[in-house]
């Protein structure tokens, strides 16, 4: 059997990698343990948020599926961080749990070029430091030119509920052995992190008497710049918190948890903490928000956001009836911690894939992120990736100034990660340059280059440009009684809709918001602008590959160690790499210039 792609996972990463390399016409296969679990969204059904939208709008601009999927099955949309600057407001959905792995296995199954198998990889076969085949728990060798792996939690999974621990890639089912071993045999280095989730709970057993009702947008914006609109019902979530009585019984049981009684060795998400785990960190506070989230139309099961735990069963069932609206509640499924392997992603180059073997790339958690919208956008990035070396085409690398894809995997690959890794929005340097409302205009270029895109949505883009630049140059250049209108638009005198020509001009609220944003900000974006020319002065000053840092006299020792272990493409990377001082990059510059 041969394949010029393979895709090991059927999860957001998997989905992204299979359907980028499918559409860009590589013959490509996609391996999942079960066909009816390809993107099944085993924690929260939702997607975006603070950074994460961003991920999203940025895949979906570059030819992506996630935002698309998202716009068909979400039932609640907001705009998060409405009262703080545009550069951090971030969209937010929460999506039908059932609709949206059905409607992207629907996409999956009719995509050209695109095979399906369940079957479970459990090692690969290397010749001379390229990849060149596969092999499956069935017995298959499949040869390839190229695989992404995103195997998700299941490396080695290992579910924990209080004493109990039993193997799995997350909750029913199986996970997957072997290929870590497999892995660490051709010399990769393969660590534990840990993640969990909290009990789900039934609608009709909850008192929604006195929670906080928390509704979306009223006009909701869509994910997608491509697609059809928000076209399912849309509903509300509530709040509730945990009291006195939640805290003490968690107190009271700490020893019971998986995650304090040291049967947990990997870590887990700072940003993303258990229950237990808040109680600890954070035991100056009397209480914790909760949000009760509906996990689809059709479902009567709630997830409990903010209660992610590894207490045993008695324990959470009388943890949930200590919360305000849960008195009653009926626990459906009972939260878990979940163990599992990944390869520090320090031994993966900027294109997602290995240093060590040509042709093999990662994404998502196993490469120690957390979260859907990581996952994907690192999965849209291997999987084009993986197609362009297949034709031997240098790869797609955005770098830090073009997307919060870039951020995320430059931050993977030059400073690595020992806990799961989340995007935000601090992480991003130039934020006031990557909003999410222009994601389009600023990638768009590379979905159409790359195939992705076609020529309608590139033309769309391209007159979405025209028309905000001529409006911009116009209310530069127009004046009023002395003043310019964009003066006039800065002072706050007078709205965008209320200037003179405003109405002639036929601009949407998309562009209208392009333009306000482009005067508004204009000092500030030149100061980024300027900022970012600087970075890329340092990323166009190349390190040669194989250079031999033991040779730069004055390099001290922890610096050759660090940038042999990264061995960054530039002196921009270098410089990003924790611990290497000024001065080892003023010794690293001079032998770079004398080496060229």
């Amino acid at each position: 059997m041969y394949y010029e792609v393979i895709v090991v996972g059927g999860g957001h990463a998997g989905c992204e990698a299979a359907l980028a390399s499918a559409r860009r016409g590589k013959k490509t296969l996609l391996v999942t343990m079960s066909k009816g679990a390809i993107a099944k969204m085993s924690c929260n059904p939702a997607i975006g948020g603070l950074a994460k939208g961003h991920l999203v709008r940025e895949i979906d601009a570059m030819g992506g599926e996630m935002g698309k999927i998202t716009d068909r099955t979400g039932i609640q949309f907001k705009m998060l961080n409405r009262r703080k600057g545009p550069a951090v407001w971030a969209p937010r959905a929460q999506a039908d749990k059932k609709l949206y792995a059905r409607a992207m296995q629907e996409v999956i199954l009719r995509t050209s070029n695109l095979d399906v198998i369940e079957d479970e990889v459990v090692g690969i076969d290397v010749d001379n430091g390229t990849l060149r085949a596969v092999r499956t728990a069935k017995g298959q060798r499949v040869e390839v030119r190229a695989a992404v792996l995103t195997t998700g939690t299941f490396l080695n999974g290992l579910i924990h509920i209080g004493e109990k621990q039993y193997p799995a890639g997350r909750g029913g089912e199986s996970p997957a052995r072997g290929l870590s071993e497999d892995l660490e045999k051709y010399g990769f280095r393969v660590s534990r992190l840990k993640t969990g989730t909290p009990p789900r709970i039934h609608k009709d057993s909850i008192d929604f008497d006195g929670l906080e009702v928390q509704e979306g947008d009223p006009l909701p914006e869509p994910f997608s710049f491509w697609g059809n609109g928000i076209t399912q019902p849309q509903v509300v979530c509530h709040i509730t918190h945990t009291c006195e009585k939640t805290h003490r019984l968690i107190q009271d049981n700490l020893g019971k948890s998986a995650m304090y009684s040291g049967r947990i060795k990997g870590i887990g998400p700072r940003y993303c903490p258990s229950i237990e785990d808040k109680i600890v960190r954070f035991h100056e506070k009397d209480r914790h928000q909760l949000f009760l989230e509906p996990e689809g139309l059709d479902t009567e099961e709630y997830y409990i956001n903010g209660l992610s735990t590894s207490l045993p069963g008695d324990v959470q069932i009388d943890m949930v009836h200590s919360i305000p609206g849960l008195e009653r509640a009926r626990v459906l499924r009972l939260g878990y911690a979940i163990e599992y392997d990944f390869c520090p992603p320090t031994q993966l180059k900027p294109s997602l894939e290995t240093k060590r073997i040509a042709g093999l790339f990662f994404a998502g958690q196993i490469n120690g992120t957390t979260g859907y919208e990581e996952a994907a956008s690192q999965g849209f990035v291997a999987g084009v990736n993986a197609s362009l070396h297949v034709e031997g085409k240098e790869p797609l690398v955005l770098d830090r100034s073009e997307a919060y894809v870039g951020v995320l995997i430059d931050d993977l690959v030059t400073k690595g990660t020992e806990e799961p890794y989340r995007m935000f929005t601090s992480r991003a340097e130039y934020r006031l340059l990557l909003r999410q409302d222009n994601a389009d205009l600023r990638l768009g270029e590379y979905g159409h280059k790359l195939g992705l895109l076609t020529s309608g949505q590139y033309c769309k883009i391209m007159h979405k440009r025209e028309l905000i630049h001529k409006e911009v140059e116009r209310l530069r250049k127009t004046r009023v009684h002395g003043k310019a209108l964009s003066s006039l638009m800065i002072s706050g005198k007078l709205g965008y809709n209320e200037l003179p020509g405003s109405a002639e001009a036929g601009l949407g609220s998309d562009e209208i918001r392009q333009v306000e944003m482009e005067i508004k900000y204009q000092g500030y974006v030149d100061r980024e602008q300027r900022a970012i020319e600087r970075f890329r002065a340092l990323e166009r000053k190349r390190i040669p590959l194989g250079l031999d840092f033991r040779k730069i006299r004055g390099l001290k020792k922890e610096a050759i160690e660090k940038l042999e272990k990264i061995k960054p493409l530039s002196i921009g990377q270098a410089a990003r790499i924790s611990g290497i001082t000024p001065c080892d990059l003023s010794l690293l510059l001079v032998h770079v210039k004398a080496y060229h």
